[in-house]
C-alpha cells in the first residue's frame, strides 16, 4: 500500500483562518453558550419547512405525524451528537477524519460530495430569497437574477470572517428567531380554534414511513455530518454533545412540527408566509432574513472547510467566494425545483460517511485518532469499499435509507479492516 506523510499537527498560524488543516488548539475552544447558539442558528431554515409540509400533508396530525417527527430527529440529532463529540475530542473536521478511513487522496470523494451538497443547498436558499420575496412584497420576477446575486454574496460575508462572526450572528439572531415562531404559531392555534381539529384533517398525500423518515433526516444529514466544523470548537465532549441535540434534535424537529402544522391550518407550510398571512409582515421578513442568513452562512462555512483540505489549502476564506459563485450560477440554472429528489439523495448518501468515521475512531482507534503528522494510506479501501456497499444497501434494501447507511457503513467497515488486516500479515 503507498503511503503519505504530511506535516499536519496543530498550526496555530491557521488561526485566522479557522484551523482549516489542523487541530483546534485547547485556547480556542468555545464554552456551549457559544456553540449551541450557532448551530441552532444553523438548522432553524425555511427549506426545512418544506419537509414538514411533505410529511405533514401525508399524515394525521397525533399520534402518526407527532412520533414520525420524533423519531426522525430523534435519529438525526444522536447522529449529530457523536460525530460532535468526536470533533471536541480530535479538533478535527469531518474532511480531515477521513484522511484515516478513507485515505490521504481517498478522502478527496468525501470532501467532493460534502462540497456539492452544501453548494446545492446554498443555491437553492438564494433561489429561494427572489422566490420568497416575489410572494411577500411583489418584487417583480424580472429581478430575480439581481436579488440572487446580492443575498448570495451578503450572506457568505460572516462565513469569510470565520467562527467568531457566525457566533455573534447566532446569539443576536436565534432569541428573535424563536420569539418570531413562537408568535407565529400562537396565531396559527388561535385561527385552528382547537388542536383537536388538526386530528380530522384527512391526509392528501401517500408517503410510507422511511420515505417520511428519509426525507425529515435528509433535511439535515448533510450538515450533521459536517457538525465537527464547529463542534471541534467545543471545550468538552458534554458542550457538543448537548450543542447538537439542541440544534439537530430539538432544532430541526421544531422546524419540521412547524412547517407540518401550518400546512394542516393553512394548507401552506411556510410560516414567513403565513406571518404575512396573519398580518404580520414585518416580523415575517425579519424572520426570514435572520433564518436564512443564520444557515446560508454555516452552509458556505462547510463547503469552505470541505474545499481546504480537498486542495490542501490554508485559505479557507477565499473558497467562501469560490464556493457562493458556484452557487449563483446553480441558483440562475433553476435549482429551485428539485427539493424533494435532493434531500432523498442527501438521507441516502450522506450519512454512510458518518458511520464509518464513527466506527473508525471508536472501534478501529478505539477513541483516539493518530497525528495527522503520521504516515496515511493514499487510499484505505477498507473504508472506500464499505462506502460502495452500504450505499447499495441504503438504496436497495428495506427499511429506513439513512438508518440502513449508518449501520451498514460502521459494520462494513469494521468487516473490511479486520480483511485487510489479516490479508497484510500473510
Amino acid at each position: 500500500m503507498i503511503k503519505t506523510s504530511e506535516p499536519l499537527s496543530i498550526d496555530r498560524s491557521q488561526a485566522n483562518e479557522d484551523y482549516p488543516l489542523s487541530a483546534v488548539p485547547p485556547e480556542a475552544r468555545k464554552s456551549i453558550w457559544s456553540l449551541a447558539p450557532l448551530l441552532i442558528g444553523f438548522t432553524l431554515y425555511s427549506g426545512t419547512l418544506f419537509a414538514g409540509g411533505i410529511v405533514g400533508s401525508a399524515y394525521r396530525f397525533w399520534p402518526d405525524l407527532i412520533s414520525v417527527i420524533v423519531l426522525s430527529n430523534l435519529i438525526l440529532g444522536v447522529y449529530a451528537a457523536a460525530l460532535s463529540y468526536i470533533g471536541a475530542k480530535s479538533g478535527l473536521t469531518t474532511v480531515l477524519m477521513a484522511r484515516f478511513s478513507f485515505g490521504n487522496l481517498g478522502s478527496r470523494w468525501v470532501d467532493f460530495l460534502l462540497c456539492f451538497t452544501q453548494i446545492g443547498w446554498y443555491a437553492w436558499g438564494s433561489a429561494f430569497m427572489a422566490e420568497l420575496l416575489n410572494q411577500l412584497v411583489g418584487l417583480p420576477k424580472s429581478f430575480n437574477w439581481l436579488v440572487v446575486l446580492f443575498f448570495t454574496y451578503a450572506f457568505c460575508t460572516t462565513a469569510y470572517m470565520g467562527y467568531l462572526a457566525m457566533d455573534w450572528l447566532s446569539r443576536l439572531a436565534v432569541p428573535v428567531m424563536l420569539i418570531l415562531m413562537a408568535w407565529g404559531l400562537t396565531g396559527a392555534t388561535a385561527d385552528l380554534a382547537s388542536l383537536s381539529a388538526a386530528q380530522v384533517i384527512i391526509p392528501q398525500e401517500s408517503l410510507s414511513v422511511g420515505e417520511a423518515m428519509t426525507i425529515i433526516v435528509g433535511t439535515f444529514i448533510s450538515g450533521a455530518t459536517q457538525v465537527t466544523n464547529w463542534s471541534r470548537f467545543a471545550n468538552s465532549g458534554r458542550t457538543a454533545i448537548l450543542s447538537a441535540l439542541l440544534a439537530f434534535f430539538l432544532g430541526n424537529g421544531f422546524l419540521i412540527f412547524s412547517g407540518a402544522y401550518c400546512f394542516f391550518v393553512y394548507g401552506q407550510e411556510d410560516i414567513v408566509k403565513v406571518m404575512a398571512q396573519q398580518e404580520l409582515l414585518v416580523g415575517a421578513l425579519a424572520l426570514f432574513f435572520l433564518n436564512m442568513w443564520t444557515t446560508q452562512d454555516n452552509t458556505i462555512y462547510a463547503f469552505s472547510v470541505a474545499g481546504a483540505n480537498m486542495f490542501r489549502t490554508k485559505k479557507r476564506d477565499r473558497l467562501v467566494f469560490l464556493g457562493a459563485t458556484i452557487a449563483l450560477f446553480l441558483a440562475w440554472s433553476g435549482i429551485y425545483n428539485f427539493l424533494v429528489d435532493y434531500l432523498i439523495l442527501l438521507g441516502t448518501f450522506i450519512p454512510p460517511i458518518g458511520g464509518i468515521l464513527m466506527a473508525d475512531y471508536w472501534l478501529n482507534h478505539q477513541g483516539r485518532f493518530p497525528s495527522l503528522d503520521s504516515s496515511l494510506p493514499t487510499y484505505n479501501w477498507a473504508g472506500i469499499t464499505a462506502y460502495i456497499l452500504a450505499c447499495a444497501i441504503a438504496v436497495y434494501g428495506p427499511g429506513i435509507r439513512p438508518i440502513n447507511g449508518i449501520i451498514a457503513a460502521a459494520v462494513l467497515y469494521l468487516i473490511t479492516v479486520g480483511v485487510s488486516s489479516l490479508f497484510s500479515r500473510n
